[in-house]
């Protein structure tokens, strides 16, 4: 890919940056997540209880 760096620094610092990368990714998610709940609320709902239904019948 043409925006990765050519050397390769430290395993050590490219698994602390992945894992910033990974948990400001997810902080955004949540925040997204949180704003359509507001916005949509009966669609919120309504994808909650969807999940809730999945999480129930998977199986380990």
């Amino acid at each position: 890919m043409p925006d990765l760096p050519e050397h390769e620094p430290s395993s050590q610092e490219t698994d602390a940056a992945r894992r910033r990368r990974r948990a400001q990714f997810l902080r955004d998610l949540a925040e997204a997540r949180e704003l359509r709940d507001r916005v949509q609320p009966r669609r919120a709902k309504v994808a909650r209880l969807r999940h809730a239904m999945r999480m129930r019948t998977f199986r380990w």
